[in-house]
């Protein structure tokens, strides 16, 4: 059984697990009363990970700063808490492969098409069937964009550069991403032959697991002006790509375990579970897993950059507009490893902040924003599940402050893969969805059991928690009309 961890309240939104033992930081977490009192009852209950315990032991890694932190759609995840956020001072600290995952850069990707929800719903069989063949998706799925060792090297280096330089896409597009598509100090040469092996005919595919492609319409505007900057109005139709580096991204995860597990004995690093394996940020081994993260990131990029492709010629096809009518919005990660300067006790620090099932959200007036966005900040793409709704968010002053400009990343589960398998069936879950007008498209019934709506929380009560704590800010909401799943 699980040992207990204290929350105590901190503010209406915020819950605190006080600083003790061989922690170094206090524990932070954005929640509501009823999440908090969730989270508390899983401790009993947990036989192996517990959310609470993980955000307590990333609290005590070396060189953390500020607060152990946890998003509102927080869930058990590998070591670190999914939603959760951490960042470490760059002379003290540590980089861990469980604040990154194995689904390096999974992350969102959201266009905006010329028509309207009336437009989709007259050709919405037609428009689904259109995208469930044209753009491949379920496990081990490959693609026709096909690459050799000397290109997959290219891309890792790229990232959604060299998707565009091979015709995915344009250039205007790579404003529109999260880092301009592409993380510099990336290097293929940290990279496993393995790794890129499995990635040769995996760019320009979705994947299986919790990946999708949906055609949504704006169905709520709560900031107008927000959603003005962002080009965004009610009625208007969203083509929101979820996915990340495939198989390459796992494999580094996987390479890099063991040398991180042999990195901690070797500096005499404490960890409080073997998930949590680390190395210092500056030693050979901590710069040798970051740069082969951020080849990782690359390769995510480089995969949403060629599934939104793929996804705006099946609509040029069903309504016969021009591909490049359809604008990009925005693509964020949110299973990163990233340098960024933060102020720490009142001093600007660069620190790598890790974000584990967490979105970057940065405020209106910070570097590196899209020009036509830095009046209103960075928009924040939040995925919901199939049957109910997602968000576009906004980061805040507040938020950057506090929680490191990070934000929640999606619903967050509340039952894991195998007892969602376990109360529901893939058939049931696609007519009931189809009574209400949603078509699920899906390559695994299995697959689509394990992503039921009701195997996650309520996403609308998650943001109106990051809302009500200042951290994010709503800016519009979205509606489901058809959801490709692998």
């Amino acid at each position: 059984m699980s040992e207990g961890v204290e929350l105590l309240q901190a503010g209406e939104f915020l819950w605190e697990i006080p600083r003790s033992g061989e922690m170094r930081v206090p524990g932070r977490i954005y929640a509501d009363r009823p999440l908090a009192e969730m989270l508390l009852a899983d401790q009993p209950k947990a036989r192996e990970w517990n959310a609470l315990l993980q955000v307590r032991n990333v609290a005590c890694l070396p060189g953390i700063r500020g607060y152990s932190l946890a998003m509102a759609d927080i869930h058990p995840g590998y070591g670190f808490p999914i939603g959760g956020v951490g960042a470490f001072d760059t002379d003290e600290g540590v980089v861990t492969v469980a604040g990154v995952g194995f689904d390096c850069n999974c992350g969102v990707r959201a266009l905006v098409a010329p028509l309207d929800r009336a437009d989709v719903e007259a050709r919405k069989a037609e428009l689904a069937e259109a995208l469930f063949r044209g753009v491949p998706a379920g496990i081990g799925s490959v693609g026709d964009f096909r690459l050799n060792r000397r290109e997959i090297d290219e891309m890792l280096v790229e990232g959604a550069g060299f998707s565009v330089r091979r015709g995915y896409g344009t250039g205007a597009d790579l404003e529109f991403i999260e880092e301009g598509g592409c993380m510099r100090g990336a290097d293929p040469a940290n990279v496993s032959d393995r790794a890129k092996g499995r990635q040769l005919r995996q760019v320009g595919t979705l994947g299986s697991g919790n990946h999708y492609l949906e055609v949504q319409y704006v169905d709520e505007i709560y900031d107008a002006d927000a959603a003005g900057a962002f080009g965004i109005e009610r009625g208007a139709v969203v083509i929101s790509v979820h996915t990340g580096s495939r198989a390459l991204g796992h494999q580094v995860g996987t390479d890099y375990l063991p040398k991180l597990k042999a990195a901690a004995r070797k500096y005499g690093l404490q960890v409080r579970e073997q998930e949590l394996v680390c190395a210092p940020i500056g030693s050979p081994e901590g710069r040798e897993y970051i740069s082969a993260v951020f080849a990782a990131i690359n390769c995510a990029f480089a995969n949403r950059q060629a599934v939104g492709h793929l996804a705006r010629g099946c609509f040029a096809r069903v309504f016969g507009i021009g591909p490049e009518s359809i604008r990009l919005l925005y693509d964020v990660g949110h299973n990163t490893a990233k340098f960024e300067r933060h102020r720490v006790g009142g001093v600007e620090k660069t620190l790598l902040v890790h974000r584990k099932g967490a979105t970057r959200a940065f405020p209106a007036g910070s570097p590196g924003l899209p020009a036509a966005y830095r009046a209103a900040g960075q928009p924040v793409l939040v995925g919901g599940t199939m049957g109910t709704c997602s968000y576009v968010l906004v980061g805040t002053a507040k938020g950057m402050e506090e929680a490191f400009g990070s934000a929640v990343h999606g619903a967050g589960r509340l039952k894991s893969r195998t007892q969602a398998a376990r109360d529901y069936r893939g058939e049931r879950i696609v007519g009931e969805l189809r009574a209400r007008g949603i078509i699920v498209k899906s390559h695994s019934m299995a697959g689509t059991a394990e992503e039921a709506p009701g195997a996650y929380k309520d996403v609308a009560q998650v943001v109106d928690v990051m809302e009500g704590a200042g951290v994010n800010r709503k800016v519009a909401r979205l509606r489901p009309m058809i959801c490709i799943k692998g």
